[in-house]
């Protein structure tokens, strides 16, 4: 019994919860706040409402402000009239789910059949199609990630609790002033009928918003609508991206691409190319594992690369260094299996001892089966570490300011997996041990390489780590 409930404890950890924290503390696939100028984001749940939403649109339309509104499809279909207003007025619709039911509790099939009805429902009253999408209470899934529903999620960066009548008008009208700054998405409900909220609620709301929209409309501010902020937000990081900064990724990509042609990098998996290897003799200074076994001058290794475009395309649109790591943590985890059969099946792989990169930053890749290991000193360690900074500001999100911060050293470290640890973790048809042994113990040719050589290989570093 106690096993049974353990593994319930993990699926529903892996299903619900873990998805719940990525999205709700570190906003991972979701947006959350703009950063407009004098702009804010009224976005309005579980409408419409016959009585209620058709106040709210006239108190938007006399203060000249646009909003979101989320629907319930089921409320859509009741009162289609109150959709057809809202579309009419200008106003951005979304999908709140058919029903206001939690998606913990729902199939990923159930959910994408609740937002494909919806997303129906809106089309067939305002002629047009959403691509906007707000689970009910912001609780996803985890195949809410894999764009299950096919649109983009939206939560929030400040909640009222405004569907509590007993908060009451002059409350609810402080919390939303303390919240009323230049890209914030505010969180409101337009109706009080969903489980836990009280009906007389919207009416407290209405109160306290006419009062924070005559302060914005002092203040000069006004509520847009949220895929008017979201190009916004897109504009603004096109242009964060400076003419020198744009000419120094053009030569980095142009160096990149000769590198792959002049040394033939081959890419783990061409549809959507991450991780790049080579086979080389390996050329440094011997090196000891934790396991007491060696790496020798000439050993055949598998060079890792990250492909490096790929990486400035995550960095650019991550909000964080979370964000960046937990897509490059996928990227791993989905190209090592591929890997690890390759090697297994690809004659000029089969005899290599072990996977060997160099990383700037070395949290995170032990997860994967990898020992981080001291680069040893000399001009290789010297040229990598110039490399690998400019490199990393760059791609990371904080720019060069990582490289000052003093969180962790900017010294390159050497990584490498044993190809029996590879095989062993990763392999889709694992060999018997002896057979592994085998393919490590194998001999092969030493490929001398000229110091240049060596030099340019060594410039072309991607990082093999997870940026913190």
């Amino acid at each position: 019994m106690q096993t049974i409930l353990l593994w319930l404890f993990y699926l529903s950890s892996f299903y619900a919860f873990i998805p719940g924290i990525l999205t709700r503390i570190f906003g991972f696939r979701v947006f959350r706040r703009g950063s407009g100028e004098n702009e804010f984001a009224l976005t309005f749940d579980d409408g419409p409402d016959p009585h209620y939403t058709p106040k709210l649109l006239d108190l938007l339309r006399r203060y000249d402000m646009k909003a979101t509104f989320f629907v319930v499809g089921s409320h859509a279909e009741q009162h289609p009239e109150v959709v057809r207003r809202i579309h009419e007025e200008g106003h951005l619709i979304g999908i709140h789910n058919y029903v206001h039911k939690s998606n913990w509790l729902m199939r990923p099939v159930t959910v994408r059949r609740q937002v494909q009805r919806t997303d129906d429902i809106i089309f067939s009253i305002t002629g047009e199609r959403t691509t906007y999408y707000r689970p009910p209470w912001g609780i996803v899934n985890l195949f809410d990630f894999a764009k299950n529903t096919g649109c983009r999620i939206i939560l929030w960066s400040s909640m009222f609790y405004d569907w509590r009548s007993k908060i009451g008008a002059d409350r609810l009208t402080q919390r939303m002033l303390s919240k009323l700054r230049d890209g914030e998405v505010m969180l409101l409900h337009d109706c009080g009928t969903t489980m836990g909220a009280n009906p007389d609620a919207p009416e407290q709301m209405l109160i306290a918003l006419e009062r924070v929209l005559k302060v914005a409309k002092e203040k000069g501010m006004r509520s847009i609508r949220i895929d008017r902020m979201l190009e916004k937000e897109g504009k603004a990081k096109a242009k964060k991206l400076s003419p020198a900064k744009r000419m120094l990724v053009s030569a980095w990509l142009l160096w990149e691409k000769a590198f792959h042609a002049l040394f033939t990098l081959r890419t783990v998996t061409p549809s959507d190319p991450m991780l790049h290897f080579r086979v080389r003799p390996y050329r440094g200074q011997p090196v000891t594992l934790e396991d007491g076994s060696r790496i020798e001058k000439g050993d055949k290794i598998v060079e890792l690369h990250f492909d490096n475009k790929k990486l400035f395309e995550l960095g650019s649109r991550s909000r964080s260094e979370m964000q960046l790591a937990i897509q490059m943590i996928r990227a791993v985890q989905k190209d090592l299996p591929t890997l690890a059969d390759m090697v297994l099946e690809r004659p000029e792989l089969q005899g290599s001892k072990g996977l060997y990169g160099v990383t700037m930053i070395s949290r995170g890749p032990e997860q994967f089966g990898f020992q981080i290991l001291d680069l040893p000193s000399g001009w290789f360690a010297s040229s990598t570490r110039i490399y690998l900074k400019l490199l990393l500001s760059v791609i990371h999100p904080k720019g060069k300011s990582r490289l000052k911060d003093g969180t962790q050293a900017m010294e390159p470290k050497m990584l490498y997996m044993p190809v029996e640890v590879l095989i062993e973790r990763y392999a889709s048809k694992k060999r018997p041990s002896s057979a592994v042994a085998a393919i490590a113990d194998e001999a092969h040719e030493h490929d001398e390489m000229s110091e240049l050589t060596a030099m340019a290989g060594a410039s072309s570093k991607g990082i093999t780590a997870v940026p913190r």
